[in-house]
């Protein structure tokens, strides 16, 4: 028989759902913000400053974007998935300047959302670099910005140079449910990476 919840006495105690830490990273204006926001179940954190003109010819967030603020540490989120997990999300900065703070970022992280630009994809492979390097599981997610992309994805994984091993999916960061089964498919890497390390 369970034991009694002794918080209320009544029937059994429910643990509490396992944390996981994923990371949002990618470029500069590339949706990384949004992304978070649109999935946090509390208001994310965000650490959002003006752009000033100090930054023209160094941060381009591309011509379609009407980016008035900038990311100058983290975002942070989180999700609940069922009663047993829960993801907290963590954006990176996008500029290279505050590249220093992706290992910090990454500490116990188990995987990484992508976010990529399909008309700039020269900026997301830094990113891309990045998690190769570490050996941390990811998944190229490309935002539909206006509901369409710059190229098909067959030609963006032949562009990004990645391995049919790394998922390439299509997401709109300003829905809910397109970032949900984005991050589906982030946690499915990651735990089958981890189920790989156990040999189970």
């Amino acid at each position: 028989m369970p034991a009694p919840d002794t918080r209320t006495g009544t029937g059994p105690a429910v643990a509490p759902p396992i944390p996981v830490k994923l990371l949002i990273a990618g470029g500069f204006g590339v949706g990384k913000t949004t992304t978070v926001g649109a999935i946090s179940e509390i208001a994310p954190l965000t650490t959002e400053a003006e752009m000033t003109s100090a930054g023209i010819g160094v941060d381009d967030p591309g011509t379609r974007s009407t980016k008035t603020t900038t990311t100058v540490a983290m975002d942070f989120g989180c999700v609940t998935i069922d009663r047993s997990l829960k993801l907290y999300l963590f954006g990176t900065p996008g500029q290279d300047r505050f590249g220093f703070m992706w290992d910090d970022l990454a500490r116990g992280a188990l995987g990484a959302l992508v976010v990529v630009d399909s008309s700039r994809l020269d900026d997301c492979y830094p990113a891309i670099d990045f998690f190769e390097r570490a050996g941390l599981p990811f998944v190229v997610g490309v935002n539909t910005f206006d509901g369409r992309l710059t190229h098909e994805l067959g030609a963006i994984r032949w562009a990004l140079a990645i391995g049919d091993h790394v998922p390439l999916v299509q997401f709109d960061a300003r829905d809910r449910l397109s970032v949900r089964d984005a991050l589906l498919v982030v946690l499915d890497r990651a735990l089958d990476r981890a189920v790989r390390e156990k040999g189970i």
